[in-house]
């Protein structure tokens, strides 16, 4: 009656570099469920519990990097055991050592997958031809480096007592909700829940329902939609367009990339919720900003306050006078923009930062009112539109691209087309303006649905689960897209 193709079944559970195990595959689905059946099981053991999870997360990264999961053996064993011997030397040159040993095997990784010399950047310097095929990134890798150095920094700072037990630094290292697009959890906030009593509350549990749907629902409908019809080939082909849809693609890629990764960090923080564990939010409306200053106060908050508080306080931060002050911002952005791909253009998008960022604490040490209605409202619009400028330095394939992009809209802007593009377009902008419409409601009118969804019987939160889940695959593309941050 069934005719089943046993090699084709078993052949989902083996690692296809086509098809990432990603939140939004319906083989995730596949896996979580009878996962976290025998999660609530071992909810009594606890070290039975640790153990299963660590061994699914390590099977996770398998499904999405192969046998680069083995990068997460190495990372667990060195840096659990520099940490052990910090703890244990009160010598502080010698720990200083061990800081050092352990700066170079997690950032010799990073140099060595992302900034070798196939990469965009040495061929950028060097005049060769780029060829991406050539360049192997195991997913993930600037996230859980930067989650494994904050612990070791912390125990040579002496913040954080050194671990007894190399399982639960497996299990801070490798567990797969924020594993590979993060956000990035620090050892700080993590470790102390590991031997916590589990206690999920029907708060917790209801809010981590309502972030899965709503990670997903921006991630698989509103970011999967508007770059798979319409962001992705303008960016790749932008001299094939007017100006005007080159403008509409930069606004459309600004809400592709939140809703894509900000997507990714509320499923991560809700299936941490549902398990009994708290991350800190990663994003909180960051295009609501009136300055580049709140911008990134309120975007990427694991990252910027990751360089804040290993790179720029430690490089002297606003504590040695306003011109070290100012070298020191451009450093970290520099810095942070070269953490998200070894290219001139992510070094440039660093350095637009920097320069924003620098040029607003002057102007603010100088300019003592507070603001108004007016200025709040225009410096909303204009933070706005320089991040989108900066965002098409990010996105473009080369710089090539990026002048091609603002040329188009300078120079052939062709605004006679609007109603046409509005036509032609109508599915994309209406997820664009649907993307951001919830993006600047209050903040409020979200905790209220959130409250909503947390009254709900389980019932109800199954079928909203359900309904998600349709409405995701009635708009879909032919294939599951992967998420942009997976590149980093």
């Amino acid at each position: 009656m069934f005719d089943l193709d046993l090699a084709k079944i078993l052949g989902q559970f083996v690692y296809d570099p086509d098809a990432k195990l990603l939140f939004n595959s319906g083989f995730f689905i596949f896996l979580l469920v009878p996962f976290l059946a025998i999660y609530r099981l071992l909810l009594p053991n606890q070290r039975l519990r640790i153990i299963w999870v660590t061994l699914f997360s390590l099977y996770f990264y398998y499904k999405c990097a192969g046998l680069y999961w083995l990068l997460h053996v190495v990372l667990v064993v060195v840096d659990y055991n520099l940490a052990r011997w910090m703890g244990n030397v009160a010598s502080r040159r010698k720990k200083t050592w061990l800081l050092v040993a352990s700066l170079v095997v997690n950032l010799g990784m990073l140099v060595y997958f992302k900034y070798n010399v196939y990469s965009e950047l040495w061929c950028e310097l060097t005049g060769a031809t780029f060829d991406p095929m050539k360049v192997f990134l195991p997913v993930g890798i600037s996230f859980f480096t930067f989650q494994s150095l904050s612990y070791t920094i912390d125990v040579y700072r002496g913040q954080l007592k050194a671990l007894d037990s190399m399982l639960d630094y497996a299990f801070y290292v490798t567990y797969f909700p924020q594993m590979v697009a993060g956000p990035i959890v620090r050892a700080a906030d993590f470790l102390p829940q590991i031997h916590k009593e589990l206690h999920i509350t029907r708060e917790d549990f209801g809010r981590g329902i309502f972030l899965i749907c709503t990670g997903l629902f921006k991630k698989a409908v509103i970011s999967d939609y508007i770059s798979a019809n319409f962001v992705d080939r303008v960016f790749d082909s932008p001299l094939q367009y007017t100006g005007l849809e080159n403008l509409f693609a930069v606004y459309g890629y600004a809400m592709q990339i939140y809703c894509d990764f900000s997507g990714y960090s509320d499923m991560a923080i809700g299936l941490a919720l549902i398990m009994g564990f708290k991350f800190l939010d990663n994003f909180d409306s960051p295009y609501q900003s009136t300055s580049i200053t709140e911008f990134w106060r309120r975007w990427h908050i694991s990252l910027s306050t990751w360089l804040r508080d290993y790179l720029y306080i430690p490089l002297g931060g606003n504590r040695k006078g306003g011109v070290r002050t100012y070298v020191n911002l451009m450093l970290t952005m520099l810095l942070g923009g070269l953490w998200h791909g070894a290219a001139l253009r992510y070094i440039i998008w660093g350095g637009l930062h920097g320069l924003a960022l620098a040029f607003e604490r002057f102007v603010k040490q100088n300019i003592s009112s507070a603001p108004g209605p007016f200025r709040r409202l225009f410096g909303g619009f204009l933070t706005f539109h320089f991040v989108c400028f900066c965002w098409v330095f990010f996105r473009a394939q080369g710089l090539d691209n990026v002048h091609a992009m603002f040329s188009q809209i300078w120079y052939n802007f062709e605004p006679q087309y609007f109603m046409d593009f509005m036509d032609g377009y109508a599915a994309v902008v209406f997820w664009i303006a649907l993307g951001f419409a919830l993006h600047l409601m209050p903040k409020n009118w979200e905790l209220g649905a959130q409250k909503f969804v947390t009254a709900m019987p389980l019932f109800g939160k199954v079928v909203l689960v359900t309904l998600i889940a349709a409405l995701v695959m009635q708009v879909k593309s032919a294939e599951v897209q992967p998420f942009i941050y997976f590149q980093f």
